[in-house]
C-alpha cells in the first residue's frame, strides 16, 4: 500500500513541478501613482480645504465688521441687537431691557435691519 501511494505521489509531483503559475499582474507604474496622488490632492483641495477657507474668511470679515446697532444671529439661535462691543465679547439686547453677553466668534450671521421687529 505504501508503494502504491508513493507511486501515485511520484507521478503527480513532476506534473506539479512543471506547471507554471499565471504571471502576476505588474505593479502600477510610478507615473500612474503620481497621477493618482495628484488627483486625490486636487479633490481634497476643491472639496474640503478651499470651501472651508472661504467660509473662515467670510466669518472673519463678518466679525470684523460688527458695529453697535447691528442685528445678529448667534450659534444657539439667539437673535439680538448689538448694544456694546468689547475685545472678544458682544453685549446683545435680546428683548426690551434684557441683555446677554456672547463671544464674537459665536455670531453666525448678520440680519437685515428691522428683522427683530418682524419676529
Amino acid at each position: 500500500m505504501f508503494k502504491r501511494l508513493a507511486t501515485i505521489l511520484l507521478s503527480v509531483l513532476p506534473a506539479a513541478a512543471f506547471a507554471e503559475a499565471a504571471p502576476a499582474p505588474g505593479a502600477p507604474s510610478a507615473i500612474s501613482q503620481i497621477l493618482f496622488l495628484g488627483g486625490f490632492v486636487l479633490i481634497f483641495y476643491f472639496l474640503v480645504w478651499r470651501p472651508q477657507s472661504k467660509r473662515a474668511k467670510e466669518h472673519k470679515a463678518l466679525i470684523g465688521g460688527l458695529s453697535k446697532g447691528d442685528e445678529v444671529l448667534v450659534n444657539g439661535g439667539l437673535a439680538g441687537r448689538i448694544v456694546r462691543i468689547k475685545d472678544d465679547f458682544v453685549v446683545l439686547e435680546i428683548a426690551d431691557g434684557v441683555e446677554a453677553k456672547v463671544q464674537k466668534l459665536a455670531i453666525t450671521a448678520m440680519l437685515p435691519k428691522g428683522t427683530l421687529k418682524d419676529i
